[in-house]
């Protein structure tokens, strides 16, 4: 298992937080398919929660979040 960041957006509400994006390859063992780790670190740096998200729910994901989002307007 190898994780690679891909990026890193400051978490809203902390000082030092930040959402880490990261590629996990063979995340369950050889021949897994990769997956995005979605974590968040309230002090910038140390992942207390994450999660992943197969790339194949990656579009189903984003509306969802959109209409989360659109929610709370």
């Amino acid at each position: 298992m190898a994780t690679t960041e891909l990026s890193r957006i400051e978490l809203a509400g902390t000082k030092k937080g930040a959402i880490i994006l990261a590629n996990v390859t063979e995340p369950y063992g050889t021949g897994t398919s990769d997956v995005v780790s979605i974590g968040i670190a309230l002090n910038g740096e140390d992942v207390e929660w994450k999660t992943h998200i197969p790339y194949e729910n990656i579009d189903a994901l984003i509306e969802a979040l959109k209409i989360a989002k659109e929610s709370k307007k």
